[in-house]
């Protein structure tokens, strides 16, 4: 067969456009509600850190995680907590947002490399229980304890450069209110829109006559 594999492969890249489009969408939304709530969010994401660090100790004290590891996560997770201090605001170029950064990938490499480690298990016989985590577990781990709290961080903060200056800025804010706040993602998504729109202009698809008034 020729023809089918090719309409397999053109109806996974349509899926996956629509995937990444949905996605899109709702991080969007998810942006603009932060925006219109920022209270309410800051007190959701404030628990939601001290709840995977509640996690993360039982984890070490119930599952018998590494100690080295959970210590790392809790770490991990307060100076996440320190972003709060001033949120939605973050300033990219603020040592503790650079932080947070690297450590959510190292987070994500050292418990990736744990959880792949075949040692883990290894039973001491044929007829003892496997003490390796099914793959549903391995990614809730990952998704609750990894990545949920710096992926909603991401969504959650304003880059300094969108906000309205207020009183004692050095540049002050237009009258027009042009300058108002946008989250990081709000941000990415219109800079991802424009950049495609000019490709399209430059690539002459663009045909649209101009209204004059």
């Amino acid at each position: 067969m020729w023809i089918l594999p090719l309409v397999g492969y053109l109806g996974l890249g349509l899926g996956f456009a629509f995937l990444t489009l949905a996605i899109a969408s709702g991080l969007y939304y998810l942006s603009e509600l932060v925006e219109e709530h920022t209270v309410i969010a800051k007190k959701l994401l404030t628990r939601m850190i001290y709840f995977v660090i509640g996690i993360q100790s039982l984890l070490w004290l119930i599952d018998g995680f590494p100690f080295k590891l959970s210590l790392l996560s809790i770490i991990s997770h307060v100076v996440y907590l320190g972003n709060m201090r001033r949120f939605p605001v973050v300033k990219l170029s603020d040592p503790l947002f650079l932080t947070s950064c690297v450590l959510v990938l190292f987070n994500h490499y050292v418990w990736f490399t744990h959880f792949s480690n075949p040692a883990l298990s290894a039973p001491a016989s044929r007829y003892d229980m496997s003490n390796m985590p099914t793959f549903t577990e391995i990614a809730s781990y990952f998704g609750l304890c990894v990545w949920l709290v710096p992926f909603s961080l991401f969504v959650s903060l304003s880059a300094s450069d969108n906000v309205l200056p207020t009183m004692g800025s050095e540049e002050p804010g237009s009258s027009d209110g042009k300058n108002k706040r946008q989250g990081m993602i709000k941000v990415l998504v219109d800079t991802v829109l424009d950049w495609i729109g000019q490709l399209t202009k430059l690539a002459g698809w663009n045909s649209r006559p101009e209204r004059g008034f």
